[in-house]
């Protein structure tokens, strides 16, 4: 979905296919057939902009066979689809029964990472519109916070890494015409777990291709303020190249017994849960959600947030809620000013089969409406901030 924004350019929507699970090329087709068009269907569209979460066999079955990117590129035309954004994020396993740590390898220490993610790039430039000459990846922030804490040498090789991909972009941008820009994803417990923690190594990076992805239920689950964080990144010169649409699990009362209850019922075995709590003395976590249910490992005298992607036009039953007015405070500095921080938002809801069983979508036609809320929503609020939506 494309939004014209009050300063003439353009914005770019689009929901992100980690969803999905697929690792395969055929997988990814499957899913522009079964879940990708049929939710541009609901919303009554011609064109809807889809973020491609592809697995690094997908990624290299493409890479290998320039027939198979033109055959992608030409079904994603016929079926009213684009691609401007791609997740970079998860490299290979997203959907299988367990992904827990394993989301954070390979990390930016190790050569896997800066290969999939030139070939990544090398790709979304032949994936982009003919009218779209800008395209973004969003990224791992650098590696889990250990082993890398632990390694003196770690920073410099991740470092060396992201110049070296950086190079890589400005060569791409050279041959193709396409500007290629990657985001560190601050997320609970990785080395840059915070958008302050991402000026640092940003800055020693230097270069306008390499930015941050704002998730703004990564911010929220760490109490950040988000005009604090988008000001302290405009002062660092730190381009925020996207940010995904999405909304994290609050616990107003953590100390309840039917607070502890709720939160349960989001405690499942798939994906890690990050929990957090803001104290007088700083924040305060744990990796996972059902080691902070489980008592005493955080204070439960201040709200809990918990990293679990809730849909955004659904917030849990009470005693529970989400953070989308984190998500709506980030979004009007985001893009309701006098020019946009970022063109390229992406809803990023992976979570839908890990929700209680209760609210989980039971068929691919319940998924596909839910999605098609959440563009809905999204929309309604670029709209309300002064975008109009083109056709």
């Amino acid at each position: 979905m494309r939004f014209r924004h009050p300063d003439g350019s353009v914005v770019h929507l689009s929901y992100c296919t980690n969803v999905h699970p697929a690792e395969t090329l055929d997988g990814v087709r499957a899913q522009l057939r079964d879940h990708c068009e049929p939710v541009r269907r609901r919303l009554g569209r011609d064109r809807l902009g889809i973020g491609l979460w592809l697995a690094r066999d997908a990624a290299r079955a493409l890479t290998n066979d320039p027939a198979e990117l033109r055959a992608l590129r030409a079904e994603l035309d016929s079926r009213g689809l684009e691609v401007v954004t791609l997740n970079g994020f998860p490299y290979e396993g997203f959907g299988a029964d367990e992904v827990k740590y394993r989301v954070y390898r390979p990390d930016w220490t190790e050569p896997d990472r800066l290969a999939h993610t030139t070939d990544l790039a090398r790709l979304l430039a032949a994936l982009l519109p003919d009218d779209v000459t800008e395209g973004t990846i969003s990224t791992l922030p650098l590696a889990w916070r250990t082993p890398y804490a632990t390694d003196p040498g770690a920073p410099r090789t991740a470092r060396t890494a992201l110049t070296t991909l950086a190079q890589r972009l400005d060569a791409l941008a050279e041959l193709t015409g396409k500007s290629i820009r990657i985001g560190l994803e601050p997320e609970p417990g990785c080395t840059v777990e915070t958008t302050a923690d991402a000026i640092a190594p940003l800055t020693d990076v230097g270069h306008e291709r390499i930015g941050i992805c704002v998730d703004t239920c990564h911010l929220a689950t760490s109490f950040e303020d988000p005009g604090t964080a988008l000001d302290a990144l405009t002062a660092a010169g730190i381009p925020v190249v996207k940010s995904q649409l999405s909304a994290a699990l609050h616990a107003e009362h953590p100390h309840l017994p039917e607070v502890r209850t709720a939160l349960a019922g989001f405690a499942e075995p798939r994906f890690l849960h990050q929990t957090r709590t803001r104290t007088a003395a700083g924040l305060r976590g744990t990796d996972d959600l059902d080691e902070a249910i489980a008592g005493g490992a955080l204070p439960d005298s201040t709200p809990w947030r918990a990293h679990f992607h809730v849909p955004l036009h659904a917030p849990p039953a009470p005693p529970l809620t989400s953070t989308l007015p984190v998500l709506r405070t980030a979004l009007t500095r985001l893009v309701g000013g006098a020019v946009p921080l970022t063109r390229h938002l992406e809803v990023e809801t992976y979570t839908w089969q890990a929700l209680p069983a209760e609210l989980r979508p039971r068929t691919r036609t319940q998924l596909a409406d839910g999605i098609a809320a959440e563009l809905t929503l999204a929309r309604d609020l670029l709209v309300d901030l002064g975008l109009k939506e083109l056709p």
